[in-house]
């Protein structure tokens, strides 16, 4: 063979390549055509009987030289990625996708604002176990001029025996400091028939880790006009973590906060595993605030303090920690509370750090 004859092969070659490039993005045009369809009509993306019609048509019409197992296996691949193509459709429709609003959404919590580019610090006990706990610890951080406490009254734990919080009356204690100290508080929901008692209580709704994908207590909170704190479950992917958030919102709640607290991973040396890349792949995909919660994601006060600035580094809205009149003698968590004394120098070497300046 000529190198002439060959450049010829090669040149037919390059155009039917060409062919087959402008039949696959019409292709894909109708693929997504008929994804709009589908979204309309509520009918799933997959269509397993669809697909295997499909296969069978190229089987009947394969006339060689491929071996139909072989064009098949090509034709699965660009199914594939025809479903993928109308998920990224999806993901532009989703009410939390940056995609579908560019501009931050900013939470107001009675004067201070969360995803304004200030970052702020949110700090209080795992569990409220007493009135003079709580306000001793809020005391503490309003010297400081914070104003965003949290503290535990409902507490789901992995074992039935463990401390499950003080419920109600934790709520009453929570509003009674935050009353009387003018503070935001945050707390637990953990059942979707507490959401409408809570809301005379407290400031902001937390959704638990292990709440993440309690798909009726997040239709709950997205009904009611309170800010929400949806914490990552600890096996979510980024995918359920931002469906999650889109459960609450499309029942009319856009006041979402999110929070990065560990993932379970195969490590012990903590806790969990801080996903940190977890901050600037959320406030990509989202134009939800997103936060960090160092205590849970390590477990460890001596971690606290590095974990933090790491978090304010890479863009995080807020940190959250705990802090406790007196770990030691916690009913819950007491290894990765920090006391007051601690509390105060974490937070001047972030401030010192310039990372945090509230």
């Amino acid at each position: 063979m000529s190198n002439e004859q060959l450049d010829q092969l090669r040149g037919q070659l390059d155009e039917v390549n060409l062919k087959i490039l402008e039949l696959i993005n019409e292709r894909a045009e109708l693929v997504q055509e008929i994804g709009q369809l589908k979204r309309k009509a509520g009918q799933n993306r997959f269509d397993p009987v669809r697909e295997r019609a499909m296969l069978d048509l190229i089987a009947e019409n394969n006339q060689g030289p491929f071996e139909t197992s072989t064009l098949q296996h090509l034709f699965k691949q660009i199914f594939k990625a025809s479903l993928e193509l109308q998920e990224d459709d999806n993901s532009k429709s989703l009410l939390v996708s940056r995609k579908k609003r560019p501009e931050n959404t900013v939470v107001q919590l009675n004067g201070d604002k969360i995803g304004n580019g200030d970052p702020k610090l949110i700090a209080g006990p795992c569990s409220v176990e007493s009135y003079e706990q709580v306000y001793s610890v809020a005391k503490a951080m309003k010297d400081q001029g914070l104003n965003l406490l949290r503290g535990g009254a409902y507490k789901p734990r992995t074992s039935p025996y463990d401390f499950q919080g003080l419920g109600q009356e934790g709520l009453e204690i929570l509003k009674r400091v935050g009353d009387e100290l003018d503070m935001v508080t945050i707390s637990e929901i953990v059942s979707p028939k507490d959401v409408e008692n809570a809301l005379d209580y407290i400031d902001v709704i937390q959704v638990g880790a292990r709440n993440m994908q309690n798909f009726e207590l997040l239709k709950e909170v997205g009904a009611v006009d309170k800010p929400v704190l949806l914490k990552r479950g600890m096996s979510a992917t980024m995918d359920e973590f931002i469906k999650a958030a889109e459960y609450i919102i499309a029942n009319g709640n856009e006041n979402i906060m999110l929070c990065e607290r560990g993932i379970r991973t195969y490590e012990n040396a903590t806790r969990n595993t801080l996903d940190i890349s977890a901050v600037p792949v959320l406030k990509q995909e989202t134009h939800l605030p997103v936060m960090v919660d160092v205590t849970h994601s390590t477990g460890r006060r001596d971690l606290l303090l590095p974990t933090a600035k790491a978090a304010y580094a890479v863009g995080a809205d807020a940190v959250m920690t705990e802090v406790h009149p007196d770990p030691a003698v916690a009913l819950s968590d007491s290894a990765q509370q920090m006391n007051i004394p601690q509390f105060e120098e974490f937070l001047g070497e972030i401030r010192e750090q310039g990372v945090f300046k509230g």
